[in-house]
């Protein structure tokens, strides 16, 4: 099995950028929020620093097992300089539409990830000059207004979760999240099997549909052809 690389990110290191890592979990959902990970692995050109991250066996997150995703999203977030989850609920989704929640989840990833930099750097140098320089690397698209990024300082990688290390951690932390929330939400709507399905639409979600019809959780723009 070919495992995510550092290539990217060893390459825009040795630049001097810090690399933020980013990936989006359960936008193709039936029900439930959106949630946005994203992630800091310390800038290295050492190979035993970086042949530990790679030893772990970080993966895109559909291609784990769940007790291999908790695991390693508890070793990403001892590892990563820095870590952000965040949530968009169904009313937003259902308001905005699902695109640009994704990148309302994603701006605010960021913002908080560069907000958490800016205070470890100023502690250390005691000095705004010394503010990193931030370069993002996402899948599958480049962000839209992101403040203070740009553009410019942005990669989008094809299925980046299957070759960059950093967006493959990732996609784990935000899918361990999502599911943890998944599951506490089914105790509340046992009928959908969202513990199981996590509120994709399985043939078991749809038959739930069909017989019961939508819950406040639901996407309206995905459900349209079962209620």
């Amino acid at each position: 099995m070919n495992y995510p690389a550092l290539k990217y990110e060893i390459e825009l290191w040795k630049k001097g950028y810090i690399v933020i890592g980013v990936d989006e979990v359960g936008r193709g959902a039936f029900a439930g929020p959106l949630f946005v990970g994203g992630v800091i692995f310390p800038p290295t050109t050492n190979y035993e620093r970086i042949t530990k991250l790679l030893s772990y066996g970080i993966n895109d997150s559909k291609k784990l097992k769940s007790r291999k995703r908790k695991m390693l999203s508890e070793i990403i977030q001892k590892e990563s300089l820095a870590f952000h989850i965040s949530k968009i609920d169904v009313p937003q989704i259902n308001r905005v539409g699902i695109g640009k929640a994704t990148f309302l989840a994603m701006r605010d990833v960021v913002k908080s990830l560069r907000e958490t930099l800016r205070l470890v750097y100023t502690e250390r140098s005691r000095s705004a000059q010394d503010e990193p320089r931030i370069f993002v690397i996402v899948d599958g698209f480049k962000i839209k207004h992101l403040k203070s990024v740009g553009l410019e300082n942005q990669r989008e990688i094809i299925h980046g979760d299957e070759v960059s290390l950093t967006i493959a951690a990732a996609s784990i932390i935000a899918k361990v999240a999502r599911d943890n929330h998944m599951r506490r939400l089914s105790a509340k709507f046992p009928a959908y099997g969202w513990g199981r399905n996590k509120g994709y639409g399985t043939a078991e979600h749809q038959k739930a549909l069909l017989r019961f019809g939508k819950t406040k959780l639901h996407r309206l723009d995905f459900i349209e052809r079962f209620v």
